[in-house]
């Protein structure tokens, strides 16, 4: 049976581990509020195994990309950076595959929406560049690795009027979690930053020679305002005028 044509397939990028908590043997993972988001949006959720060799197939079947955060960073020999900082993790075979189908999907237009480290590689494959601790910055920073739990706000954002993100949102000014130690240094030539932290770190990007290409810094799955909310109604209704 074909899907539902209102309802667009959405690829969602799988984090791999390898630690014995869940499987003696290598395994993927997603966490389920992601998944809900989509859903509760209007699409559907479908896990992206990391599998470089597969994403142009499934550039071929998928409405729309997103690039999902995790607990690890990009390498920096990928965005120019020569010097690898002693709080840099990687994970290079999910890197790889994320970067290969955020490049096809950019290529046909795909709608793609990153999250968090899916912000970052979206810079990167933008031809953006990264800061690879926020601490290391020679300006006093907030915390943005919150204390508190992450559905919870940790500070403000923002919002740039006249861009896609606030056509979408309809505010200036959001509440926002967080939880990462790296953030978009350079968004890349011809790309807009559309939202910035009180510090200044750059909290969101979108490209605006695409139908939808927006990377936050920030986990709207959790949905703890308005904004988030239509953060992923925008996408889901993007992806679902392609088909």
């Amino acid at each position: 049976m074909p899907l539902n044509p209102d309802r667009p397939l959405i690829g969602v990028t799988l984090d791999q581990e390898t630690d014995s908590s869940y499987s003696k043997f290598p395994w993927y993972a997603v966490r389920e509020n992601y998944m809900h988001a989509v859903a509760l949006a209007g699409g559907v959720p479908v896990g992206l195994p990391s599998n470089s060799k597969l994403a142009p197939d499934y550039t071929n079947l998928l409405d729309g990309l997103l690039i999902t955060g995790g607990a690890f960073d990009i390498d920096p020999k990928l965005f120019g950076d020569t010097k690898l900082s002693p709080f840099t993790s990687l994970k290079a075979k999910r890197t790889e595959f994320e970067l290969e189908i955020a490049t096809l999907c950019l290529k046909k237009d795909i709608p793609i929406f990153g999250i968090c480290g899916g912000e970052q590689l979206l810079a990167v494959a933008l031809g953006g560049t990264l800061l690879q601790h926020i601490p290391d910055c020679p300006f006093d920073t907030l915390q943005h690795e919150q204390p508190n739990p992450r559905n919870e706000p940790g500070h403000n954002v923002t919002i740039s009027p006249g861009t896609l993100l606030h056509k979408i949102v309809g505010v200036t000014h959001m509440n926002v979690n967080s939880a990462h130690h790296q953030a978009v240094s350079n968004p890349g030539p011809g790309k807009t930053i559309n939202a910035l932290a009180p510090d200044g770190i750059i909290e969101g990007i979108e490209c605006p020679s695409h139908r939808f290409c927006i990377g936050v810094q920030w986990h709207p799955e959790f949905q703890i305002s308005e904004g988030d909310t239509k953060l992923f109604q925008a996408f889901v209704s993007a992806c679902a005028t392609g088909r």
